[in-house]
Order: structure tokens, then C-alpha cells, then sequence
């Protein structure tokens, strides 16, 4: 019998926490979320559950999903972003590639009504050592695009890493009348990075400084002598990793440096910043994901920083019709 997929709604959160904590528990990611966290995620205003999102339940529970992003401001290809699981005791059964073929049906559709002059490309995410995951993304047609580290710095050690501030330039801790500059000073950061499309207020006041786990207190600006930003680092905290390790974990959401001030320390003093003040607050740890192939050599850096490679995810894609 083909499982019937019906859209998500906000009314799902707590079923969606409780799948993705299931899947945790045997995935083993170190990517933990609470109902108010999924509940944020699916109330995205740019997120379409009716049209984009599907579910599949038994009886009352809900035992696999899928969703579709669609990508905004495209510029030489349609990349699709997708969030997809299977509840463990029914994996290998094809929901999976039922699912896969549900998003890729989905995103040719999208990239026929709004981006047919361009070509599109369907991503799924997962840890590198999930072999279930890579023979299903083999079997359907995926191919290995881009590899990430989730690296973690244990902010307990004697000694953390120092730096001095890049001459012309003064750190100043994160303020709301910052914002909008930090968010100019980001889109100019990545412009060169993979995958990378302007972030919108939308998506800023949802994701980056107005998401619950951002914190301030954390976050520091490098401004230069026209008070512009040239170099930022915003940090979050996620209550349910902290419930779920029993550990207080500082992440490094987003650090970035503008192409005029880069190779100059600024990336480093930022660190060397949030680091100490973590730890003066009583953080555990401080973790990160990096992108493998990082165009300023942000690996290198995190690691001369101190951090390890904890775990390692991979991001698979295959071209759409």
C-alpha cells in the first residue's frame, strides 16, 4: 500500500519533534531541536507547507516527512534545499525514495513555473556515515556536492587563543542599531561563497538576529573608521542541545569578513573575543560547521583557533529535469 502524503501545518510541531528526536537518537547527528524550535522552523513566512511540505503518518503518528526550499534571487543555477526523514523502525521499506521522488517532483515543478531559464538542482543533507543515506541518494541519482565540518572547541581548557585587533579597526559588542549594517556587511561577506543568494530582511529577522537562539551578549562587530562594519560574528545558543548533552554550547552561527579588510585578523580577533566571553559566562563548549572548501580558508583557521572536526555531513545533488 502507497503511504498517503498529506502537507504539514504548525499544529505538527510536537509531531515533528518527536520523529526528529527518534531519528537522533540512532542518526546520532549531535543536531537536536525542541517543539518551540520546530514550530519556529515551520512557521517560516517563506516556507509553503500547503504546496511544499508532505507528511506520512501511521495511525496517529508521524513517521516520515519531506520539505522543499524554494531558492530566492537565483543567479546561474536553482538549487532546491530540502529537510527530509524516515522513522528508523521503517527505513528501507521505500518511503525514502517515495519521499525523494515527492521533492524532486516538487522542485521541477517550481523551477518550470519561475526559474526555466536556468538550469536546477535538487540538494539532500545527512551525516557522512550514513550508509542508508548515501545508497539511497546513489540509487536516485545524487552525487557528493559539498562536504562540511561540525567542529567544537572545549572552552574549559586553560589557555584560549588570543589575538589583537586589526590596526584601523575597533571591536565593539553587537547592538540593535548595528543590525542592518551586519546584515550588509554578511551579504558582501559570502557574495563569493557556494550557494550563497542575498539574505533579505525576511529571512535576517527570522534566521539570523531575530531566531530565539541568537545572542547578543555573545556577538561582536569590527567596525572601521567610517563606523562601518567590516567584520561581525554572531553567536546563538540552542536550549535543547544543552538539554540534550547536558553541556552549555556556544555556536558560532555566522562570521564573516568583508573582501577589503580580509587577511588582516579580523576573523581571528572575533574569535578570540567570543571565545573568551563564552567562556567568562560558563559555556562548555564553543562548536561551528564549516564548508570543507571554504573560498578564505575558514577550515584553517578554525583549526589553528583550536577547534576539532567532530562530525562530518555531506551535501548530495543531482541535476532536475
Amino acid at each position: 500500500m502507497i503511504p498517503l502524503l498529506k502537507p504539514l501545518d504548525k499544529t505538527d510541531a510536537r509531531d515533528l519533534a518527536t520523529l526528529r528526536a527518534e531519528v537522533e537518537r540512532v542518526d546520532r547527528t549531535g543536531l537536536h531541536e525542541d517543539e518551540e524550535d520546530v514550530l519556529h522552523e515551520l512557521g517560516d513566512p517563506k516556507v509553503d507547507l500547503a504546496r511544499n511540505s508532505a507528511g506520512i503518518w501511521q495511525g496517529s503518528r508521524l513517521v516520515a516527512y519531506a520539505v522543499v526550499y524554494e531558492p530566492e534571487r537565483v543567479r546561474d543555477i536553482a538549487r532546491f534545499g530540502t529537510t527530509a526523514a524516515v522513522h528508523p523502525d521503517l527505513r528501507r521499506q521505500g518511503i525514502g525514495t517515495l519521499l525523494v521522488d515527492w521533492m524532486r517532483d516538487r522542485a521541477d515543478a517550481i523551477r518550470a513555473e519561475r526559474h526555466s531559464d536556468v538550469p536546477g538542482e535538487l540538494l539532500i543533507d545527512g551525516a557522512v556515515g550514513n550508509a542508508g543515506l548515501a545508497a539511497l541518494a546513489r540509487r536516485a541519482g545524487f552525487e557528493p556536492r559539498r562536504y562540511w565540518f561540525s567542529m567544537t572547541h572545549d572552552l574549559r581548557a586553560d589557555r584560549l587563543p588570543a589575538a589583537t585587533v586589526p590596526a584601523g579597526l575597533r571591536l565593539v559588542p553587537f547592538e540593535a542599531g548595528l543590525d542592518e549594517a551586519t546584515r550588509l556587511a554578511h551579504n558582501d561577506a559570502f557574495r563569493d561563497h557556494w550557494n550563497h543568494t542575498e539574505t533579505d530582511r525576511v529571512d535576517w529577522d527570522t534566521w539570523f538576529t531575530g531566531d530565539r537562539s541568537f545572542r547578543a551578549g555573545l556577538s561582536a562587530l569590527l567596525l572601521d573608521a567610517d563606523g562601518l562594519v567590516a567584520a561581525y560574528l554572531l553567536a546563538d545558543e540552542y536550549v535543547a542541545d544543552s538539554a540534550a548533552t547536558g553541556h552549555r554550547s556556544c555556536t558560532i552561527g555566522h562570521l564573516g569578513t568583508r573582501p577589503a579588510h580580509r587577511n588582516r585578523g579580523a576573523a581571528r580577533a572575533l574569535l578570540a573575543h567570543t571565545l573568551a566571553e563564552a567562556g567568562r559566562q560558563g559555556y562548555d563548549n564553543a562548536e561551528l560547521i564549516v564548508d570543507s572548501a571554504n573560498p578564505t580558508g575558514a577550515l584553517a583557521l578554525y583549526e589553528r583557533m583550536g577547534f576539532v572536526t567532530e562530525r562530518e555531513f555531506v551535501t548530495y545533488g543531482r541535476p532536475l529535469d
